[in-house]
């Protein structure tokens, strides 16, 4: 899109565009690995536990559809005008070789579940050695959980809240039963 003689290089559609401008030259950075392995866990905070939600989400979303030649295009032009290294290689190897799938293997806890902090929740690993630094690229699109996991955990314990001053003492044993139940 051009808009008063510049052109807009961003596009949030697209994963090759949506990594922090410093993830650009990550790969260029890391010595000679062969794999990457990143995780994402609540360290604590107000909440003695997270609930997660949201991953599925942004996998359906952004991670569903192949990567394509101009895809890359389109994120070589966002490095260039930021002023940062881009691996072409790498991706165009992605979009060449592997069909415009990446090499990654995503793992997470079950959505919806209600985990203690200082508990991995997500983990992303890199399945091809010659893309290794692609877990640390994807790490920028899947942090965007920590805002459906917030809400979500801050929900969780207003509703603790309100159901102490709504509910008999029976009805909250219920819903207390209802509740490990369903986090098994």
């Amino acid at each position: 899109m051009t808009t008063n003689n510049t052109t807009d290089t961003t596009d949030t559609t697209i994963i090759t565009a949506l990594a922090d401008s410093y993830k650009f030259s990550h790969s260029s950075q890391y010595p000679e690995m062969k794999s990457m392995f990143d995780y994402m866990e609540s360290r604590g905070g107000k909440y003695p536990e997270t609930v997660f939600v949201g991953l599925q989400y942004y996998i359906k979303k952004y991670l569903s559809n192949p990567i394509t030649q101009s895809d890359v295009n389109k994120a070589a032009r966002m490095a260039k005008a930021h002023g940062v290294p881009f691996d072409k290689k790498g991706w165009d190897y992605i979009v060449q070789d592997l069909n415009g799938v990446l090499p990654v293997k995503i793992r997470a806890v079950r959505e919806g579940s209600v985990i203690p902090v200082k508990n991995v929740l997500i983990t992303i690993e890199s399945t091809d050695t010659e893309v290794p630094w692609i877990a640390g690229w994807l790490e920028t699109l899947l942090m965007k959980v920590w805002y459906p996991v917030s809400v979500s955990t801050k929900s969780y314990y207003v509703k603790q809240m309100l159901s102490k001053y709504m509910c008999s003492e029976e009805q909250r044993a219920i819903a207390e039963l209802k509740h490990k139940n369903s986090r098994k």
